[in-house]
């Protein structure tokens, strides 16, 4: 019996969304099930907004950046009506399976819809690399390879104008594209959510290095990351606001550092925020491959019969872990990576 698989994107946009869609619908072709696209992520099931996909519509998507579908940060738990209407609207559309491809809040919505009776698959998504049950999600080595770009290019301005050059990238919780782009970019400084800092050991590491001969310093620097201060451990918000999830909006911990620290060390010091720039774009080939991966995995789900799980990347192999598994707590970088990032400090 053809199935009619539901397809959503939700939570912000990724390098490799539009990958995991094709791989669904190919392989989705293949077992002559029909897929679904639902439009806005979760909001798609409030308003009934859907679009039937078939091999032509995701030709030529592959190597394209953000999500055909659209996506949103919905939260259908947020109220307990909206959650019974979005259950209702998957029986009156005729979806027989959701496949959910995004971040902790997304599946966390997908755990529980699993819970009251739906079927479900999920696809880790987020280029922060901070969900559990998996080694890697796509999105993140193209965040990383932009971010690294980044700090490859300031090297030139920070030593030609002896400036402390300040980077500030994506992490709100865990500090895995900091760690990664700053080991890779040769960041002198890497500053992360899971170990706060002191100001003054910043500016001590900068120094000894002027003090070596070194006349300039890139510090690279995760928005979660927290300073530590006289009122305790601080993060910096760019506004009080907060989305349907429940975060606040965070951003710049950048700039607050850089003027830290040229008033502690009187060193000219810049700041660059990357934002939204490590998200989009064109996903690197190591992306494209892992969310294909992916995507025809979640089909293979489908096709078991085997529900409530995640798809996840363990030691080179896809396997399958249960969705519940995101809801336990962030993966955040363990000790040893996080001692590597000071091996290279003066």
């Amino acid at each position: 019996m053809n199935k009619r698989i539901g397809i959503l994107t939700g939570g912000g946009d990724c390098p490799g969304l539009n990958a995991v869609i094709r791989a669904v619908v190919w392989r989705a072709k293949h077992y002559g099930d029909n897929a679904i696209g639902i439009k806005n992520g979760w909001a798609g099931l409030l308003t009934c907004e859907i679009m039937p996909l078939d091999r032509r519509m995701v030709g030529g998507i592959l190597y394209r950046g953000g999500t055909i579908l659209g996506t949103s940060r919905t939260n259908i738990f947020k109220e307990s009506s909206t959650a019974e209407k979005a259950i209702k609207n998957v029986k009156k559309m005729g979806l027989d399976v959701i496949i959910a491809i995004g971040g902790e809040d997304t599946l966390g919505a997908a755990n529980k819809l699993s819970q009251k009776g739906l079927k479900v698959v999920g696809v880790p998504k987020t280029i922060d690399n901070d969900l559990l049950g998996t080694d890697f999600t796509f999105g993140f080595d193209t965040a990383v390879s932009i971010a690294t770009e980044a700090i490859d290019r300031l090297h030139t301005t920070a030593e030609s104008h002896n400036r402390v050059l300040v980077v500030e990238v994506m992490g709100r919780h865990a500090g895995w594209i900091a760690t990664y782009a700053g080991l890779a970019g040769g960041a002198d400084v890497i500053l992360v959510p899971e170990h706060p800092f002191k100001i003054e050991d910043v500016c001590s590491t900068i120094r000894r290095r002027h003090d070596a001969g070194k006349f300039f310093s890139i510090v690279c620097v995760a928005e979660g990351a927290q300073m530590v201060t006289k009122k305790g451990k601080e993060v910096v918000l760019s506004s009080k606001g907060k989305d349907a999830f429940g975060h606040v909006r965070l951003g710049g911990i950048g700039q607050v550092l850089a003027e830290k620290i040229e008033d502690e060390t009187g060193y000219e010091t810049r700041v660059t925020v990357l934002g939204h720039i490590q998200r989009g774009g064109t996903p690197t080939a190591q992306d494209r491959v892992l969310a294909t991966r992916y995507g025809v995995e979640a089909m293979e789900c489908v096709h078991d019969n085997d529900y409530g799980k995640m798809v996840a990347l363990q030691s080179s192999k896809i396997v399958r872990v249960p969705l519940k598994t995101v809801a336990k707590r962030i993966k955040t970088i363990d000790k040893d990576l996080y001692e590597l990032t000071k091996a290279f400090q003066y």
